[in-house]
């Protein structure tokens, strides 16, 4: 990625929701001025708007760049298809 298209990334693979590592979140987007939130979850009430909310109420906040960007399910009722279900996940 940083070769081809001179951009760097951090990932952090969050093992456990509870707790949720807020410290390993936090020094990331101090780190990297930025953040990219993935989940399979809905937008409302994901795992998302608890890291987005983490980093409002911290000093975080002020080294953002650019607002938290999110990557979520769609907003619909999840499908019990196994054919379906891919059209409803990222």
């Amino acid at each position: 990625m940083k070769k081809d298209h001179d951009i760097s990334i951090e990932v952090i693979n969050l093992r456990s929701l509870r707790p949720l590592d807020r410290p390993a979140i936090l020094k990331s987007v101090k780190k990297t001025h930025r953040i990219v939130n993935v989940e399979e979850g809905w937008p409302q009430c994901g795992i998302g708007s608890e890291i987005a909310a983490s980093i409002m109420e911290s000093d975080a906040f002020d080294w953002l760049d650019a607002p938290m960007g999110r990557l979520t399910g769609a907003e619909i009722p999840m499908p019990y298809s196994w054919e379906l279900e891919p059209h409803a996940v990222p």
